[in-house]
Parts: C-alpha cells; structure tokens; sequence
C-alpha cells in the first residue's frame, strides 16, 4: 500500500494506493502533515512506501519521521522515470509537471498525450509515442488573471471567479469574467487545436483545480482528471519497484 503526499506551500494533498486504485485522499494544511500522516499510518496499517512530491517545502522532523517508518522516495529529477525526458533545461522542470506526464505514461502507454493542468498557472505538456517528453508550454492561471488586472490597475476589482453567461460583458465585473474565462477556454481549445494539426491520434487530459469548472465549457473533446498528478506519483513509485 503506498502513501502518496503532494506537498503545496500551504496546503497537502495526501493519498494512499492499493496498487492501482485510489482509497483514500485527504487536503491537509501543510504545517499539520506529519499529524495527519500519524492518523492514516493508524488507519492504514500496510502503508510500507511513500513518495512526497515537494513543490512547497516540508519541515525536516516530517521527513524523519517519514524515512524511519517507510521506504521513503522523495521525487527529483533524477528519479528514475518511465518517459525519455528531452526538455532542453530537465533540471528546471517542475516536479508536478514530471508527476503528470509520468500518469500519461501509465494510463495511456505508446500514445501522444498532452496533459493540461488548469491550476495557478495553465500547463501544456506533451509525451509523444515514443515515450519522449518534448516540452509543452506555461501561461497564466484563472486566478492569475484575475489578480493581475487587479493589481496592474487602478480601478479594476479583485473578483471571485464566475463562468460568464454571455461573451458581450454588460458591466465591469462582466467584462472581466467573460476576458478572463473565455479567454482561458479559447486558449486552451486554441492548443489543442494546434497539437491535433500535427498530431490527429491526440489524447487529451485536463487537471488541476479548475478543470471541473473549465471541463464543461471546453468544445475539444477531454479526459477530465482531478486525481491525475496523485496516479502519477503513484506510478513512479511502482515503477521504481521493479
């Protein structure tokens, strides 16, 4: 049974595996990790190994605790991983980045994949066939945008995010909801149509925390997955089992 733990700046999500079957998940704030990983090792008594995936930073009596009671795998760029990674710059790649291309890998081998990850920023990532990761791309999130018209003006509100019911804004708050979240679908439909042009046999996964809300609108045809990053991670760990 494995123990999945996806370390934010301020929140966790945490996860525990049956082999390949998700059963249980939790989100956390990051400073009470080590509590709430106590309270599952409890209730899961075969939890044996653990991935932590770090993109905030995990206080180090944690990790003690996690590497004398489990076989502790901590995912960097130089864990062994199932994909040929041809990005120019590895070391800069992101580790939720290399996590979900790894869920490509296992849920859809030998295919072109590319992975969306609708979060604080939008990713593009794409594995071809072959297994080669080729790259993909990085632009502002839902939120971001928001935020930023916000605080690059003078008079524009920091709204909560809303789907637009018309594309014609008939007030500023309007206005900013259909530039913001058409402008999202547009760009994400505007990709996929892009990829599809060189690569027609395109798998298309959508993830992240506005993938619920974006999966309703989007015209391209999608595999909408809120647990895809956590299977990746999983992956890894089985993939480093052999």
């Amino acid at each position: 049974m494995n123990l999945i733990i996806d370390v934010g700046n301020t929140y966790t999500k945490l996860a525990v595996f049956r082999n390949n079957k998700l059963i249980a998940k939790e989100r956390i704030e990051t400073k009470n990790c080590s509590i709430e990983v106590k309270k599952l090792q409890k209730k899961f008594e075969e939890i044996n190994q653990v991935i932590v995936s770090s993109v905030g930073k995990l206080d180090s009596k944690t990790l003690i605790y996690l590497k004398a009671k489990f076989q502790l795998q901590i995912l960097s760029h130089t864990t062994n991983l199932p994909f040929k990674n041809l990005y120019s710059t590895p070391k800069t790649l992101g580790i939720d980045r290399i996590a979900l291309v790894c869920a490509s890998v296992g849920e859809f081998p030998d295919n072109n994949v590319l992975i969306i990850d609708a979060g604080t920023c939008i990713t593009y990532d794409f594995i071809n066939s072959k297994n080669e990761y080729l790259g993909g791309a990085i632009s502002p999130g839902v939120r971001m945008r928001y935020k930023a018209m916000h605080n690059q003006t003078a008079n524009l509100p920091l709204l909560t995010t809303e789907v637009p019911k018309q594309i014609i804004g008939d007030s500023t708050a309007n206005s900013m909801h259909s530039g913001v979240v058409n402008g999202v679908l547009n760009e994400i439909d505007g990709t996929i149509s892009q990829y599809k042009e060189k690569y027609q046999d395109l798998t298309v996964i959508l993830t992240g925390g506005d993938a619920k809300m974006l999966s309703k609108q989007l015209k391209s045809s999608i595999f909408a997955n809120s647990n895809f990053l956590l299977e990746g991670l999983n992956f890894i760990l089985q993939f480093n089992q052999h």
